[in-house]
């Protein structure tokens, strides 16, 4: 995971919590936590939209050149 051992985790997680101290450290996770979500359910429903479009395919091609409006 990114070179993280448990030392280095450590040391952020008590930098974070003198930082925003002891009441805010929960309501930051929990707040994190929900956008995670709600970014994982942004992505499941613009799957579900364009089922038969994959991600390999090449983007259309716009007819006006670059600078002309």
């Amino acid at each position: 995971m990114f070179g993280l051992g448990t030392p280095e985790l450590m040391v952020i997680l008590v930098i974070a919590f003198l930082v925003f101290g002891g009441r805010r450290l929960p309501e930051l996770g929990a707040g994190l936590g929900k956008g995670i979500t709600a970014f994982k359910k942004g992505l499941s429903a613009r799957e579900n939209e364009t089922p038969g479009r994959n991600e390999t395919s090449a983007p259309p091609e716009d007819n006006h050149p670059r600078g002309v409006s």
